[in-house]
């Protein structure tokens, strides 16, 4: 009997030890890639580890986040993306034109999307209920907002007649944006003059050629150059005196006059809320694409002082943030 005591004790010690043993393992560490075609630091990053830390992870302690930036310069965006799958990471977040090259990697690893205008029309996904694949996240600036952002200007320069609008055209993004500017455009009587801008040298000679072509405005559309550059961009329209409206909220801060557009800092809370449910095991295809549920007016008064322009009372009150 007391051999079997004794064997019974060892047995529940070396169980307990187990247990104990096991309980302090750590947790499996995931990894998250990252890829972009602007650089860093920027808002979207610092909003998303802050959500992620919300949520229970801690980097580099349960979680990694492999970041990739292009730098403004697209064509380094295959690699990057190539190089995150080369890491076996457990899920990409991918921004804008760098979407069609984590697509292009990996039909596997599950991908999440902001900044992407027509998911649907892009062939990224099935449908935004049901997106399939390994695709889903959340569809970001639709073409008609570019309407909106010239409307906007016409009630900030009552007497406005022509924009300059920069883009890239080979983006189907910006195209769709530029046909619906142009349809609001004829029904409020302003001539648009687009300017192509690809490359960072033709900042410069973009906004002098519209301060030539007697533009009133200059309308940003957002690419990697003017999503890399935007500092520059507002710095010189500001020397040559032009209001400027874009897409979100980090040109204005910068220094730009006006943003109108989707909540970027909601939409980057809600992806750590789509990488937290696919860490969990949620397949892409069963979530379903967000489309864009908050938007945001932002006004920067200290640029309205430096080219010389007074925001009118009822604008500025509808804006959700003013910078003083």
């Amino acid at each position: 009997m007391k051999r079997k005591i004794t064997v019974l004790t060892i047995c529940a010690i070396l169980l307990a030890l187990s247990v104990s043993a096991q309980a302090q393992q750590p947790a499996k560490v995931r990894k998250i890639g990252v890829l972009r075609a602007d650089s860093p630091p920027n808002l979207s990053a610092e909003t998303f580890q802050q959500a992620m830390r919300d949520l229970g992870y801690v980097e580099g302690k349960n979680i990694f986040i492999e970041y990739r930036y292009a730098e403004g310069k697209v064509d380094r965006l295959p690699n990057l993306a190539e190089e995150l799958v080369r890491l076996n990471v457990d899920v990409i977040w991918a921004l804008g034109p760098a979407v069609a090259y984590a697509k292009n990697a990996t039909k596997t690893i599950p991908i999440v999307i902001t900044h992407v205008g027509d998911p649907v029309g892009s062939g990224l996904v099935a449908s935004l209920a049901h997106p399939g694949g390994n695709i889903t996240g959340l569809s970001g600036i639709g073409p008609e907002l570019g309407g909106k952002r010239l409307e906007l200007l016409k009630e900030v320069i009552l007497k406005l007649s022509r924009v300059a609008v920069f883009g890239n055209p080979t983006t189907p993004a910006n195209a769709q944006s530029l046909r619906e500017m142009e349809r609001v455009a004829g029904e409020l009587g302003v001539k648009l003059q687009y300017l192509e801008v690809q490359s960072p040298k033709e900042i410069e000679p973009a906004l002098l050629a519209a301060s030539k072509g007697r533009a009133q405005a200059v309308l940003i559309n957002r690419t990697p150059v003017s999503a890399v550059h935007y500092a520059r961009i507002a710095e010189l329209a500001i020397k040559n005196r032009l209001p400027t409206m874009y897409a979100d909220r980090e040109f204005v801060e910068a220094g730009g006059l006006m943003s109108y557009g989707p909540d970027y800092i909601f939409m980057y809370r809600r992806v750590a809320v789509y990488v937290d449910k696919i860490l969990k095991g949620t397949k892409p295809a069963d979530l379903p694409v967000e489309q864009p549920m908050k938007f945001e007016l932002v006004i920067n008064l200290k640029t309205t002082k430096q080219i010389g322009l007074t925001i009118p009372p009822n604008v500025l009150a509808r804006a959700d943030k003013v910078i003083k």
